[in-house]
């Protein structure tokens, strides 16, 4: 999982980044609000560590700001200083999914992002997946289509796997190349716009069939399920 952090305080950045990486997750930090907010206009993460108070824009604000303008789904962790009972009233009333008091200890910073992250994002990997006529079977890592095996290799496999489980949410580039490629690979962008073409063709993903990959300029790509007026209105749009 991407996560990202926000937080003043470099120390605290510091253990963020050696819990999530224990936990095998990918994290960025950042040291202001605006920078995070920066961030999150180019950029996906699947949760979100903020702090309170923070120079510039605050805790709260930025989390409203998330509400507003990037996901109201997005799992978001208050980590802070500030543990009254107004305090977790006010933070989870703007937007946060959880709080947690400092000094920050580790074994409960994991247990918290593990319920998160489950919450949001619930891990099917041990069983059959069927997204219309489209059924994944993680166990021997295949795809059928119409019941008929689709001949994919590993990568294009994994990004089909993720682009159905993420149905709807924007991604954007570096956080489709880590997932397929990790974290420390280097990737152009070619890579990646193959494999997702090699996929529209390879399943036939377009609108009169309910699915249609779109590529959002400067970000990434959105992969969504289409009901069935939406289908019809793409297609009239591109002509068929």
């Amino acid at each position: 999982m991407r996560i990202a952090a926000v937080d003043d305080d470099t120390l605290q950045l510091e253990l963020f980044v050696q819990t999530l990486t224990a936990m095998g997750h990918g994290c960025q930090t950042f040291e202001t609000g605006e920078a995070l907010q920066r961030a999150l206009r180019r950029d996906t993460f699947d949760l979100l560590i903020v702090d309170w108070e923070l120079p510039g824009v605050s805790g709260p604000d930025i989390i409203r700001w998330v509400r507003e303008h990037v996901s109201r789904q997005l799992p978001i962790l208050f980590v802070t200083h500030r543990q009254q009972e107004r305090d977790i009233v006010e933070g989870l009333a703007c937007g946060a999914d959880d709080f947690m008091g400092k000094p920050v200890r580790v074994a409960e910073l994991s247990a918290r992002i593990r319920a998160l992250l489950r919450r949001a994002w619930p891990d099917a990997a041990s069983g059959e997946l069927e997204f219309g006529r489209y059924r994944f079977l993680p166990a021997t890592r295949e795809l059928l289509m119409n019941g008929q095996p689709v001949a994919l290799k590993a990568r294009e496999y994994e990004l089909a796997l993720f682009l159905f489980q993420n149905a709807g949410r924007l991604l954007s580039r570096d956080h489709l190349r880590e997932v397929i490629w990790g974290h420390n690979a280097e990737v152009i962008s070619r890579s990646l716009d193959t494999h997702v073409s090699r996929l529209r063709s390879l399943l036939d993903l377009r609108p009169a069939n309910g699915y249609a990959i779109t590529s959002v300029y400067g970000v990434g790509y959105r992969f969504e399920a289409l009901r069935p007026h939406a289908c019809e209105a793409q297609e009239q749009a591109h002509g068929r």
